[in-house]
């Protein structure tokens, strides 16, 4: 019997596996307490941040056309995740409503740290699930995002962020010296009404009133609403808190990798409601080894764009000369996004140049800028 590919082989998989180590930080901070309750954010960020540095990039490209049945060891760790954050967050409020050895500071600091494992991670990977045909991934991936209380995500990810990424209908493609604080109040409101929208055009193209049981709200709002109940049964009014407290920084850092991803960049107006074709360098890339190993090589983001369905092992990363570079990877990048005067004086200057490369002939940025170009057609 002939071995198997290097790709197939469970030890070059394991390292995408690098989120199983937040579990035992987190049962140490519920048990021990004290400054352990830090140890997640820490692992998360820092951690990370500092193996990148050590490990530097990884330029290598899998082979695109690499079956299926090869890729069971990277897929295994997205399908099973689901049943450990479901154990891990209940479990958690169960343990701190049910106990008195942590004191509120560090029972609040570590539901931070849950939701880094359900941000960081948990979206990271519902995120790769419902980019997926299968039914049962994208079922997980419903699963996973009820945890967070943002399943509208699913919805404004695929019908919203993926075809008009880079035009006004996009509201999670960061403008040109927008603050994160202020992107990320501007779509949190407008997120679930553009969510909404999508769907119900949707609808009214397949010629279904915005009530039809088709219509994924349905779904959305009774998994949230399973969610708000079991964490209420669990733990009373104090693990309900706890749970939306997850959720909220879960989602935080959700926005903080959307602002990092596309931040100033833009794709061409051609007239009468149309678009360029999304490419490459249409969004940021990074192939920074340790925290491509933790979020499943999101950041190889611009082959995520270009080509959707590709799962996470077989995503490419481009040169400098194909797509824009991030000089670090999410975990240092989002940490620089939440001073916005630090952000810009590391990121504007970059946009700038992507400008001058790819589109010498603009000389006016301001409808770019302002997202105050036409809606795509159709929208």
């Amino acid at each position: 019997m002939p071995d198997k590919p290097p790709i197939a082989q469970l030890k070059n998989a394991l390292p995408f596996w690098l989120s199983l180590g937040m579990i035992p930080l987190a049962l140490t901070g519920a048990t021990v307490g004290g400054w352990t309750v830090v140890l997640l954010p820490v692992y998360g960020w820092l951690s990370v941040t500092v193996l990148d540095a050590i490990l530097g990039l990884n330029e290598k490209n899998p082979d695109p056309d690499t079956p299926e049945a090869d890729l069971f060891w990277y897929r295994f760790i997205t399908m099973i995740w689901f049943p450990i954050q479901f154990v891990t967050i209940f479990g958690m409020i169960w343990w701190v409503t049910h106990t008195d050895h942590l004191n509120t500071l560090e029972t609040i600091v570590l539901f931070f740290g849950v939701g880094v494992i359900s941000g960081t991670v948990g979206i990271v990977y519902s995120h790769e699930l419902l980019h997926q045909s299968n039914k049962t991934e994208r079922w997980l991936g419903d699963l996973l995002l009820s945890t967070v209380l943002y399943s509208h995500f699913r919805t404004e990810h695929l019908l919203v962020h993926h075809p008009h990424v880079g035009t006004p209908r996009d509201g999670v493609t960061a403008r040109y010296n927008e603050g994160f604080h202020r992107f990320f109040w501007r779509v949190l409101k407008t997120g679930i009404p553009s969510a909404w929208r999508a769907e119900r055009l949707k609808l009214a193209r397949a010629n279904r009133p915005v009530w039809h049981i088709s219509n994924p709200f349905w779904r959305y709002g009774a998994l949230q609403l399973a969610m708000l109940g079991l964490a209420l049964w669990i733990g009373g009014w104090a693990g309900l808190a706890l749970f939306v407290w997850q959720a909220f920084i879960a989602v935080w850092q959700l926005e903080l990798t959307n602002y990092v991803e596309h931040y100033g960049l833009t794709r061409r107006y051609l007239g009468e409601g149309k678009y360029e074709h999304v490419k490459p360098h249409h969004s940021w890339n990074a192939s920074h080894t340790a925290s491509n190993w933790l979020l499943i090589n999101l950041q190889r983001h611009s082959d995520h764009h270009y080509k959707p369905q590709r799962r996470f092992p077989l995503l490419q990363t481009y040169s400098e000369d194909e797509a824009p570079q991030l000089p670090l990877g999410y975990p240092a990048m989002t940490s620089l996004a939440m001073i916005p005067p630090l952000w810009r004086r590391r990121m504007n200057p970059r946009v700038r140049e992507w400008r001058r490369k790819y589109y010498p002939d603009i000389t006016d940025w301001a409808p770019y800028k302002a997202a105050s170009n036409p809606m795509p057609a159709g929208t």
